[in-house]
C-alpha cells in the first residue's frame, strides 16, 4: 500500500482563496496589505523565488515591491534601503531574499528589519517569541509543515517527531512548533551518530537538509507522516531528501518535492502578510 501524497499545491490554493477574501476585506476599509522584496545581485534561484512570490500576491491582492540591488551593493546602501522600506506606513511586511553577496553581513542586514515587519520570522524578536511560545510571527516553511501535517488528520499529541536539520530557518522553528504541538521531539543533524536509529522510531518525519536521497524506505516506520523539506537539484531536476521511490510503499503520509513544501511556504508568507496587515489596522 502506498502513502497518501500531502498535495501542498492543493492546500496553499485554499489557503490562498482564505487570504484573498480576507484582502479584498481589508480594501473595503480602505487598507490595502503591501510586501516588499528586497533582491541582492543576480543569483538565478532567488530571482525564480522573489517572482513566485510577486505572482502569489498578485493572486492574493496584496500589493508587491521588489528592490532590486546591484551585486556589489555596500553594506550601508543595502541598510538605507532596508529602512526605507522599514518606515513606509504602505508596506506590511519585507524579506531581505537569501543567499546575499558574500561581502555583506547578513545578520545586520536582516536587524535592519523591525520585528513587527519580519515576514520571515527570521528577527531575533520573533525567533524568541516562539521559544517561549509567545504568540506572534513564526517561519513560513515550519508553518507550512505544520499544516501538511495536519492535512494528514495524524494527531500530533504524544507522537514522536524527529526533525533532520538544525536550521535557524526551517529545523529549530518546526522542532520547535511541533514540542508547541505536544509532540515529544528529537532532533538530528550531521554530526548525529546511526541516524536510521532515530528516524525508524519517527511517527512524524521531518527532514528539512538539502540532501537528495537521504531517506530511504529502510529508514522510514510503517505508516509514519513523512514531511519532506528538502530541496536539491539532480540532472537539471528539483528533488527532496527522501527517496521517494522507496519511502512511498512504507509511509503512511509524503509530501512530495516539488508539490509539498514550496508552494505552502508561500502561502504562509502571503498569510503572515496579512496577519500584520490586519494586527495593524485594529489598533
Amino acid at each position: 500500500m502506498s502513502a497518501v501524497l500531502l498535495d501542498g499545491k492543493m492546500l496553499a490554493a485554499r489557503r490562498e482563496e482564505e487570504t484573498l477574501q480576507r484582502v479584498n476585506a481589508l480594501k473595503a476599509r480602505g487598507i490595502e496589505p503591501g510586501l516588499a522584496f528586497i533582491l541582492v545581485g543576480e543569483d538565478p534561484a532567488s530571482k525564480v523565488y522573489v517572482r513566485s512570490k510577486n505572482k502569489a500576491c498578485e493572486r492574493c491582492g496584496i500589493r508587491s515591491v521588489t528592490c532590486h540591488l546591484p551585486e556589489d551593493v555596500t553594506q550601508e546602501e543595502l541598510e538605507r534601503e532596508l529602512k526605507k522600506l522599514a518606515d513606509d506606513p504602505s508596506v506590511h511586511g519585507m524579506l531581505l531574499q537569501l543567499p546575499i553577496p558574500r561581502h555583506l553581513d547578513e545578520a545586520a542586514a536582516l536587524a535592519c528589519i523591525p520585528p513587527e515587519k519580519d515576514v520571515d520570522g527570521f528577527h531575533p524578536v520573533n525567533a524568541g517569541n516562539l521559544v517561549n511560545g509567545i504568540p506572534g510571527i513564526r517561519s513560513c516553511t515550519p508553518l507550512g509543515i505544520m499544516d501538511l501535517i495536519a492535512l494528514s488528520g495524524v494527531k500530533t499529541e504524544g507522537k514522536h517527531a524527529v526533525v533532520i536539520g538544525r536550521s535557524a530557518i526551517v529545523g529549530k522553528p518546526a522542532a520547535l512548533l511541533l514540542l508547541e504541538a505536544n509532540c515529544t521531539v528529537t532532533i538530528c543533524h550531521s554530526r548525529t551518530v546511526d541516524l536510521a536509529k532515530y528516524t525508524r522510531e519517527a511517527d512524524i518525519l521531518v527532514s528539512a537538509v538539502g540532501k537528495a536521497g537521504l531517506i530511504t524506505g529502510d529508514m522510514v516506520k510503517p505508516g509514519a507522516v513523512v514531511i519532506d523539506a528538502g530541496i536539491a537539484r539532480v540532472d537539471g531536476k528539483v528533488v527532496g531528501d527522501v527517496d521517494r521511490q522507496s519511502v512511498e510503499p512504507i509511509a503512511g503520509f509524503l509530501s512530495p518535492v516539488p508539490g509539498g513544501c514550496g508552494p505552502m511556504t508561500i502561502a504562509e508568507l502571503m498569510v503572515n502578510t496579512l496577519n500584520i496587515a490586519e494586527a495593524k489596522a485594529n489598533v
